[in-house]
């Protein structure tokens, strides 16, 4: 089943210069950039991804840490491409992250976890929306 997801590349993957590293493993499953695009968020933008988030002990030092440089976001396509891009992520933790996944073989931080992916079809719909609503 062909499907779109969110990817964020946060801003620690910015600063350390792993946004080819990180782009060339998903395009090295298949999956398809649809849309791409480095920018700068600010809190309001960083409160309307993170909604579930908002009220939670650990938003507000996220909140910080995404909102701190330059980010890049983009759709992905592919088949099962939710999934397919959360296994390539890991471990939300860098520090249990498998070896082999973005997170596993570069990061060492829980918060600092170098991406964000869509966890599920609703959550892909509505984070797309939100950073591309054209399209």
């Amino acid at each position: 089943m062909t499907q779109r997801t969110l990817v964020l590349i946060k801003p620690d993957a910015v600063r350390r210069g792993l946004v080819g590293n990180v782009l060339g493993r998903f395009e090295s499953k298949g999956l398809t950039v649809v849309a791409l695009e480095q920018r700068l968020i600010d809190g309001e933008q960083a409160d309307r991804h993170y909604a579930e988030h908002v009220e939670r002990d650990f938003y507000p030092p996220l909140r910080a840490f995404v909102t701190s440089g330059p980010l890049v976001a983009l759709v992905l396509e592919g088949d099962e491409a939710i999934e397919v891009v959360r296994a390539i992520n890991g471990a939300t933790d860098g520090r249990k992250a498998a070896p082999g996944t973005i997170r596993g073989d570069l990061s060492v931080s829980n918060r600092e976890n170098l991406v964000h992916g869509s966890d599920s079809p609703e959550s892909a719909a509505r984070e797309i929306a939100l950073w591309f609503p054209d399209l």
